[in-house]
């Protein structure tokens, strides 16, 4: 590294970045946050750092993280920005103004080739599904040849049944037992990362990797190597991601796998593969009746969430306590003969936490968790989660790295940081853990780029006909600006009448999240003009600059629905507390949300266009307000007319 290297001298007006890159545009923003960042990481401390969309934060963070000499997780949200830091801004550091560090770029297991599984398989060649004896020759052929295992190199489809059964996962890895440990492509990438200054993960993975880290054995069979700071990237889809991995879930799948690998762990004439095999036989017959009974209990006739009490799985009790018999049993089994073959001490720790957490959820009481059954297609899935995860982001994060910095264009509300701070466990200084805050907007001309459309005509989200409205302003909207045309919805039932009721009125190419993989989406509406009708994974983490991306329709503001058991319960807690729920949660996570739908349409200095809210609670609430002032400063505009002369004029000034 060299010594003498700083944030101001890279990234400053007359900086190396100005010199190597002809055309730099020198930004104050960037620079700002920049040395917020570093002065995070010369402290020690925590950052909270809004940046708006253009003002180049990932450099912003990465140069700092690069300086401070120590080694940095980067961690985002999505796939696409982690290839954007990998492929482009680390390259751009390292070759182009020569600074000296070694970045190691990091996926989660399930894109692994686990080559224990694959040459049990190979021996096996017992098959599921058509598919699968169809992919095998290309896996077989591949596998043979591959340096990464990583299933990218691959063009295999997304929901292969038998890439189920041959990828690495934290619960079948045996780790420094496994015969082809060294040779595993997991831990060549582990390697590759502890030998790193920077690895660039995802949130994802990073928190399945904290979580891990707290069980027995946990850190042996982790992704990430040690570090000492962490940069969070997208900072805003945190809390969810991490609300998952820092609970469990069991469900009728993850039994059926644990009584398939039993059947597998042993020859076929090895001593006590007979008991064995009656065991798994026996677990999945207990589970088959235990499921059925719950979701007649449950009474799920389709797929929906249910939030479960303590009396909700008591009429299951006795298949309950036959299920953690067969747990119990085939741990009984597999424990002491773990010196024999590694995968029954798998097993054996697989069947005992799945009969401690079964235990867990028929008391559903566990103070600061809440806990909730999920029915999709054939699967019951009983789930148990922190209601907040600060206490555990304290516990398991903080207490071990000094350094974090939280960064996204929108993790603020009203221009108010403590929303998302007490989200995230930390507190002002004389309460436990203190943090810092910058923010800085967006360089862009968002009153000369963008109009907002607030109608007031249409009506309330519940009542009959709204879709249908929404449909037919979608149409108006769509004569304006050519199509070119984001509509994003907060549920899947209304994103579906909406599409029903436009599709055939829309001259243009219509698309519908859902019909095919959200790359080959987006890939198709760049091609043409395109209308397409998407729900909560295109709100956020979509990039589509240019005129390809001109009206942004969204039909309800985004409220977290009370359905939602997770919602329910931070409601509740916070009720319990004497707070206002409302205003303390629902309104912040709310606002927030709709700025990063807004966020889809401006995404470049020559970007201009339409975002467009059809909830007339908007004007109507006064709460209006609150999402208002939270939104970049765009025209507001209240009619079709002077949009379409607003739209107009744009172009003329912009083309």
């Amino acid at each position: 590294m060299k010594p003498l290297l700083s944030v101001d001298g890279i990234l400053g007006e007359h900086g190396a970045l100005a010199a190597a890159l002809p055309g730099f545009e020198h930004r104050p923003e960037q620079l700002e946050v920049a040395r917020a960042v570093e002065e995070a990481f010369a402290n020690r401390s925590y950052l909270i750092a809004e940046a708006g969309t253009g003002t180049g934060k990932t450099l912003a963070y990465l140069v700092p993280a690069i300086l401070s000499g120590r080694r940095v997780v980067v961690s985002t949200a999505t796939r696409n920005l982690q290839e954007q830091i990998f492929f482009k801004d680390v390259p751009l550091l390292r070759d182009v103004l020569g600074l000296e560090f070694e970045a190691a770029y990091v996926k989660g297991r399930a894109n692994y080739l686990c080559l224990h599984r694959f040459e049990a398989r190979a021996a096996s060649l017992r098959f599921d599904t058509p598919e699968d004896v169809a992919a095998w020759p290309r896996i077989a052929a591949w596998a043979e040849r591959t340096q990464t295992g990583d299933r990218a190199e691959l063009d295999l489809p997304e929901d292969l049944p038998a890439w189920k059964d041959l990828s690495s996962t934290s619960e079948t890895c045996l780790g420094a037992r496994c015969p082809l440990y060294e040779s595993c492509f997991v831990t060549r990438m582990r390697r590759r990362a502890e030998a790193a200054d920077v690895v660039v993960a995802n949130h994802h993975l990073f928190f399945a990797d904290l979580a891990l880290r707290s069980r027995p054995g946990g850190s042996e069979t982790g992704v990430l190597p040690r570090y000492e700071a962490v940069v969070f990237d997208e900072a805003h889809a945190i809390d969810e991601v991490a609300t998952d991995f820092f609970g469990f879930q069991v469900s009728n799948y993850r039994i059926e796998d644990l009584a398939g690998d039993a059947q597998r762990a042993l020859q076929p004439d090895a001593p006590g593969a007979d008991t064995l095999g009656a065991l798994a036989a026996r677990l999945k017959w207990h589970a088959d009746a235990f499921i059925h009974r719950a979701s007649v209990l449950l009474r799920f006739a389709h797929d929906g969430a249910v939030r479960l009490e303590a009396q909700s799985l008591k009429g299951a009790a006795t298949e309950r306590a036959q299920l953690v018999d067969a747990l119990q049993s085939l741990h009984a089994f597999c424990a002491p003969r773990a010196e024999e073959a590694p995968e029954l001490a798998s097993i054996a720790r697989r069947a005992g936490e799945i009969a401690e957490q079964l235990e867990l959820l028929a008391c559903a009481d566990e103070p600061g968790h809440v806990f909730w059954a999920e029915a999709r297609g054939r699967g019951l899935f009983l789930r148990a989660a922190p209601i907040e995860v600060g206490d555990d982001l304290r516990r398991r994060l903080y207490a071990n790295v000094d350094t974090v910095v939280f960064t996204s264009a929108t993790l603020t509300a009203e221009g108010r940081f403590d929303y998302f701070a007490r989200r995230m466990g930390l507190s002002p200084a004389d309460e436990g853990v203190p943090y810092a805050t910058v923010s800085v907007a967006s360089p862009f001309d968002y009153s000369a780029q963008a109009a907002l459309y607030v109608p007031d005509h249409l009506p309330e989200p519940n009542a009959p006909g709204f879709a249908r409205a929404v449909a037919d302003e979608l149409v108006a909207l769509c004569e304006v600006t050519g199509g070119r045309a984001f509509a994003l919805f907060t549920s899947l039932r209304n994103m579906e009448a909406a599409w029903a009721a436009a599709k055939d009125r829309l001259p243009y190419q219509v698309l519908l999240q859902g019909e095919r993989p959200k790359r080959a989406l987006l890939e198709a509406f760049r091609e043409r003009p395109s209308v397409l009708f998407a729900s909560h994974s295109f709100w956020e983490g979509v990039d589509v600059p240019g005129e390809a991306l001109s009206l942004v329709v969204i039909d309800k503001l985004p409220f977290a629905s009370p359905g939602d058991p997770r919602v329910a319960a931070r409601i509740d807690l916070l009720r319990e507390r004497g707070e206002d729920p409302f205003g303390a949660y629902q309104l912040p996570e709310a606002a927030i949300a709709l700025r990063q739908g807004f966020g889809r349409l401006i995404r470049s200095r020559r970007d201009r266009g339409v975002v467009a809210i059809l909830d007339p609670r908007l004007r109507a609430r006064a709460y209006g307000r609150t999402f208002l002032r939270s939104l970049p400063p765009a025209r507001r505009v209240d009619t079709l007319e002077a949009l379409r002369a607003w739209f107009e004029g744009a172009g003329r000034a912009t083309g």
